[in-house]
């Protein structure tokens, strides 16, 4: 029994990291339909800010303080790629739109030049960011059986992303913005809505998602400037798996993709696992081409 909680915990906790590199996917691409190959930059950005605000905690704070340094660090991911994802979509992506292919090779061009600007600051090697000590541990839930601390947190931030997004999106009159002009652009700006506006915003909250779900990947080991080379490929397909524009298909892509990927490791092999996901999901894919969830919509062609 505790060997099978360990596993449905362990596709949960892979569930969680996958949705959490993916929530701000969902946004550009997802929503906005612009190919966003420098999203695993802005999750390196988030991760790199929290190993800033950690070592500024260190030199000017007490020792007391050094616990609070990681809900900081959060906030402070979210700032920061808010305003670079607002400053590039600015400069680069809103001369993108309707033009997938060349967002494609934009954003890729962007990526190795961020990948190049964090060498040129914080070198070329890795470095570790430490977990605050309330963080440290795991819970005991039996003798064979420990859930560490670090993934709970990952667990529950991903939830409150969640809820926080699903009360913007439908709950509120930026949200309802947001839909309008992801749907039905032209009629949304006949009624007045500034596109141009909704754009930016749209663009800089899922590089800010993709901020914080760097901070949060820094607890699980070290980091530097190819970090979001390895989920990019992650992200993207967990999107395409849940459906073009639905949050609740993300969300489904990212629990089926961890679940099987954990059981499929767990009964052959870390890679034959890997392999037999990716099979998986093409194969589905044949089947439902438009992923788990679809957008119904008169406005689509």
């Amino acid at each position: 029994m505790s060997l099978l909680l360990l596993q449905i915990f362990n596709g949960l906790s892979l569930s969680s990291i996958l949705l959490l590199i993916a929530i701000g996917l969902a946004i550009t691409f997802g929503l906005m339909n612009v190919m966003n190959m420098a999203h695993g930059e802005f999750i390196m950005i988030g991760a790199y800010m929290a190993y800033l605000v950690q070592k500024w905690f260190q030199s000017y704070l007490p020792a007391s303080a050094f616990g609070w340094y990681f809900i900081v660090s959060l906030g402070v991911a979210f700032v920061v790629a808010f305003a670079i994802g607002w400053l590039l979509e600015v400069m680069l992506i809103r001369f993108m739109y309707g033009r997938p292919l060349d967002s494609l090779l934009a954003t890729w061009g962007v990526s190795l030049a961020l990948q190049q600007i964090a060498r040129s600051i914080f070198g070329a090697p890795n470095v570790a960011v430490k977990a605050p000590q309330w963080l440290e541990g795991g819970w005991h839930v039996t003798a064979d059986l420990i859930l560490p601390y670090k993934r709970l947190f990952i667990i529950g931030l991903v939830a409150l992303c969640i809820f926080i997004i699903y009360l913007y999106l439908y709950h509120s009159a930026g949200g309802r913005r947001m839909r309008a002009v992801m749907q039905n652009r032209q009629m949304a700006s006949c009624l007045g809505i500034s596109t141009r506006r909704v754009d930016a915003q749209s663009f800089a909250f899922g590089s800010a998602m993709a901020g914080i779900a760097g901070c949060a990947l820094s607890l699980l080991g070290p980091i530097g400037p190819t970090i979001g080379t390895y989920y990019i490929v992650d992200a993207f397909m967990v999107v395409v798996l849940g459906g073009i524009g639905k949050l609740i298909g993300t969300v489904a892509g990212a629990l089926g993709i961890g679940v099987f990927n954990t059981a499929l490791e767990y009964t052959t092999s870390a890679t034959l696992g890997k392999v037999l996901v990716f099979t998986l999901i093409i194969a589905f894919l044949q089947w439902k081409p438009m992923g788990l969830v679809t957008m119904r919509s008169r406005s689509l062609d």
